[in-house]
């Protein structure tokens, strides 16, 4: 029996000895001159950071400039004591930049070397956001008209191997995200593939499934972009970068997460043109906004709005300020993001160290001003200033982490406040989920079964005896085609319910009650709850009972509602 002596598969063993001899030498340099290692095999190179040292002096000084964010610029080096390197370093500095060096091995220098000659094509862009221009992206958007053309462009860019593709690949996805309106970019390793998913109207859809390789080099170009560490990959890290198109910038928010398989990356697309909502629109019944409306006339209190993450309640308090703004107003924000850039308005942001909801709120009240918005009461101290603001003459927003509107008051004397001054300081509460909208060109009508008809009379059995239940109702569900991307849906609407602060919900508030006994005695105000509003929401085809279950309990108290 002949033994087959296989050349190719022996050079591809060898070969990867050699590699790994180069990494092993290149990290116990790293140790003997404590400059940290790092290897730049997956890394995409910042064509930027090329041009601050030529490439006669990269090779002659065995250095290789990979990163450049704001002025921190990365640079590897074989030997951080060849001669030359620190005169290289102070250059640098002055001339304005933070070198940080590195040591890499010689694969890695001569792979950075090798993009000199892209030099002469690349894009100069300004680090911390990604170029793209307006009539680029518009023709992206016509060619990206649903999620499948944004997968086939992808994978028709990966499939080119070409130099430059992870930045054609990062415009893509950006491109498809704003195109498609949706809300995050997931990007998931698994073993064997990295699956791509956007979030549209609130529920993750699949993109596509791609190849490690090109994860890797899409990873560091998110990273470059985001300000993060390349060489950090076993802890979670936080950044951002900008998108322009036109004269919009539109803000992306990267959080990277150490998994099984690799890092978890999440792109918060934050568009101004989907957080805008003016107050007409954000879906509330008449009844509510007469009140909301009254409440925002007056010169202080406090409007608290509840809900779960993500169910649109900074964009409700948004859609308040600038329903109540004009120059005589002097109106502050503190957040935790700044998601919407409001004109005429002092935004600020936290940064959870320093300036917390608390600190900024107390230094906000220096200001002089007439309205303060407070992105999130957390705990005992933002509430406690935040509720005196409200007593002292300031009209005060912000958002709660309850189930409910009538939850907020249990919750805040949770925090620690005096049940007493509570109903004297909160004026209205309210809570809100978001229901995808059918999608008006495919949605199709269909009888509900006897236990989804069952449901529904009991709960328009509940409705206030001011609110006339619909006659010969019909339900929706949704189909799928193009101008939905095949899922059904085309936008959200909210789901609203709000309680005031009468005199009987002040007087209970005293006894500390339960929510229960809240909503019981809130019920005389003729307000909707959140089961009610979307019921009648589901009866005119807005969206569909299916939808409105995934994020409204239908069967919460209904029994109790018709007893009493």
């Amino acid at each position: 029996m002949s033994i087959q002596f296989d050349e190719e598969k022996q050079k591809q063993k060898l070969e990867s000895v050699r590699h790994k001899e180069e990494e092993d030498l290149a990290q116990t340099l790293s140790t003997k001159y404590a400059v940290p290692y790092i290897n730049l095999s997956g890394v995409a190179i910042a064509t930027d950071a090329l041009r601050l040292i030529d490439e006669k002096t990269a090779r002659d000084l065995k250095v290789a400039p990979f990163s450049l964010i704001g002025k921190k610029v990365a640079v590897g080096a074989l030997s951080p004591i060849r001669a030359g390197i620190s005169q290289l370093i102070q250059k640098l500095k002055d001339d304005g930049y933070e070198p940080e060096l590195y040591i890499i091995s010689n694969d890695s220098l001569e792979k950075t070397w090798g993009r000199y000659q892209d030099l002469s094509f690349a894009k100069r862009t300004e680090a911390g956001s990604l170029e793209i221009s307006s009539e680029e992206v518009s023709i992206r958007a016509k060619e990206l008209a649903t999620i499948k053309d944004t997968a086939v462009l992808i994978k028709k860019t990966i499939d080119e191997k070409q130099r430059l593709r992870v930045s054609h690949i990062m415009e893509i996805i950006l491109a498809g995200a704003l195109a498609a309106e949706a809300s995050d970019i997931h990007i998931e390793p698994e073993e064997s593939y990295v699956r791509m998913r956007y979030r549209l109207d609130g529920v993750l859809n699949d993109v596509l499934n791609f190849d490690h390789d090109t994860y890797n080099l899409l990873s560091s170009r998110i990273k470059l972009l985001s300000g993060l560490k390349l060489n950090i990959k076993s802890e979670a890290q936080d950044g951002r970068f900008s998108v322009k198109i036109g004269e919009v910038d539109i803000e992306i928010r990267t959080s990277v997460l150490p998994g099984n398989y690799g890092e978890s990356i999440v792109l918060r697309v934050l568009n101004p043109k989907t957080i805008a909502v003016p107050f007409e629109e954000l879906g509330m019944d008449q009844k509510l906004r007469d009140v909301i409306a009254l409440e925002l006339n007056k010169p202080n209190g406090m409007i608290l709005t509840t809900g779960p993450t993500g169910s649109g309640k900074t964009t409700t308090l948004y859609a308040f300020l600038k329903k109540i703004h004009t120059s005589a107003v002097k109106i502050i924000t503190i957040e935790d993001p700044i998601e919407y850039h409001l004109p005429g308005i002092v935004q600020t942001q936290t940064d959870d160290k320093e300036y917390t909801f608390a600190n900024g709120l107390r230094s906000s009240l220096r200001q002089d001003p007439d309205v303060i918005m407070v992105g999130e009461i957390r705990d005992n101290e933002t509430a406690d200033i935040a509720i005196n603001a409200s007593l002292t003459g300031h009209l005060v927003f912000s958002t709660l982490h309850t189930n409910d509107a009538a939850g907020a008051y249990p919750r805040l004397i949770d925090l620690g406040i005096n049940p007493k001054i509570l109903g004297s300081a909160v004026t209205l509460t309210m809570a809100q989920r978001l229901v995808r909208r059918l999608c008006p060109v495919c949605k199709k009508k269909t009888p509900p079964n006897a236990i989804d008809k069952e449901k529904i009379e009991k709960i328009l059995k509940t409705l206030p005896s001011n609110e006339a239940a619909p006659k010969d109702w019909q339900t929706f569900e949704p189909v799928g085609c193009a101008k939905c991307n095949h899922t059904g849906f085309r936008g959200r609407i909210g789901v609203f319910e709000g309680i005031k602060t009468d005199e009987a919900i002040e007087k209970l508030i005293n006894e500390n009650p339960s929510d229960r006994e809240i909503r019981k005695l809130a019920k005389p105000q003729g307000l909707l709850t959140m089961q009610q509003d979307g019921i009648i929401k589901v009866l005119g085809g807005v969206t569909s009972l299916e939808e409105l279950a995934r994020v409204v309990d239908l069967e919460q108290d209904t029994e109790q509602e018709i007893v009493n």
